[in-house]
């Protein structure tokens, strides 16, 4: 199968019904997609597929076959971050982090989408993500933030 990860072109000899989440963890050896719940419940496992946020545990690798794929490695990097990273930095909104990829990955779609969410759009799109820390309220604040640098660029 041939997937586009990152802009890259990637062979990859799998099973058909392997999940997208280990293919990018195990095959192509990208840790930053996390494994959560392995049900979709939870968000950790977020990617974008084509331009949108799926999870990647529920995604085959035949699904994802021919796809372009974005984790939160070709997002943006250290030196050159997405303003979701950036708003996500100056808002402190990490703790323990586990969940802050996926969390980063479906506010960052959901802003190509909605480039001015409301509290109620953000609590909407964002529900499907849990931070067993709790730092929604940081989370809110970073797309907010992330939506007006996106806006001013």
């Amino acid at each position: 199968m041939k997937i586009t990860v990152n802009g890259d072109i990637r062979d990859v000899d799998v099973e058909a019904d392997m999940p997208l989440l280990w293919v990018l963890r195990d095959e192509l050896g990208l840790k930053g997609t996390k494994y959560g719940c392995g049900i979709a419940q939870c968000g950790a496992c977020t990617v974008h597929m084509d331009g949108l946020a799926v999870r990647s545990c529920q995604v085959t690798a035949a699904s994802a076959d021919g796809a372009e794929i974005v984790t939160i490695e070709g997002l943006g990097t250290p030196a050159a971050m997405h303003a979701v990273q950036e708003a996500w930095v100056e808002e402190q909104v990490a703790q323990c982090g586990y969940c802050q990829s996926g969390q980063i990955m479906q506010a960052a779609a959901m802003l190509d989408l909605n480039p001015e969410p409301s509290d109620s759009d953000i609590d909407a799109v964002m529900s499907g993500n849990l931070c067993r820390c709790g730092t929604y309220p940081r989370i809110r604040a970073a797309i907010k933030s992330a939506a007006t640098k996106l806006q001013e660029a």
